[in-house]
């Protein structure tokens, strides 16, 4: 079966729930690959005639600004208490270091840390919950909120489709190869990327804890 009759057969509404759902989730301050799906699902959208990119791209907003209030109700509820238990549940994305690099961020840039935020894995997983706990004031956090999920959801479906539309005909030719080299540059650059981020931001902790001895 060529690639696009195959993709022709996966159910548009299907691709629409598991985006909102995943990067709803995510938003809640649950460590998922929200950015790889709705990567995943644009790049499907330029492929496949009945997944509509606008759809899409609403949906992936839609989950974003949802889960992320969500999640800041739930950091405002339960306070630093829930900090330390996501800690000790998913050490890897919620340990002190973490947590700490995130504070710092929301200190220094407030609000714009929720805009921002919503590029950075780190912080896209944080700012809601994060938000919450330190109490930022809600309509501080839900304007920063919907303005980041619809530059960061809009603005990544907007491109992944188009480059999926430039690239049809190579993976037209191609078929089944085609789209799995596609998809791997795809998650090979964003992981590229998350390590980079990763490396920075522990540089960024070493510094400061070595800075902190030197001032005392």
């Amino acid at each position: 079966m060529h690639v696009q009759e195959w993709l022709d057969t996966v159910p548009a509404g299907a691709v629409y729930a598991v985006v909102a759902l995943v990067i709803g989730v995510e938003s809640l301050g649950i460590p998922l690959p929200g950015e790889i799906v709705l990567v995943s699902a644009a790049l499907l959208s330029s492929q496949h005639g009945g997944v509509n990119p606008f759809v899409l791209g609403a949906c992936a907003v839609a989950g974003a600004v949802i889960g992320d209030s969500i999640g800041y109700a739930i950091g405002r509820k339960g306070g630093r208490p829930l900090l330390a238990w996501l800690g000790n549940k998913f050490p890897r994305h919620f340990g002190e270091a973490h947590i700490a690099t995130a504070e710092r961020s929301f200190e220094k840039w407030g609000m714009w840390a929720v805009f921002f935020g919503r590029f950075v894995a780190l912080l896209r997983i944080f700012a809601g919950p994060l938000a919450g706990v330190l109490r930022m004031p809600y309509w501080k956090f839900l304007v920063a909120n919907v303005l980041g999920g619809i530059a960061w959801a809009g603005g990544t479906t907007a491109v992944v489709y188009y480059v999926g539309l430039v690239a049809e005909d190579w993976l037209k030719r191609f078929s089944y190869l085609g789209l799995a080299a596609a998809v791997l540059v795809g998650l090979t650059s964003m992981l590229v990327i998350k390590r980079r981020a990763k490396k920075a931001a522990a540089r960024q902790t070493a510094d400061e804890r070595e800075a902190v001895p030197a001032a005392e």
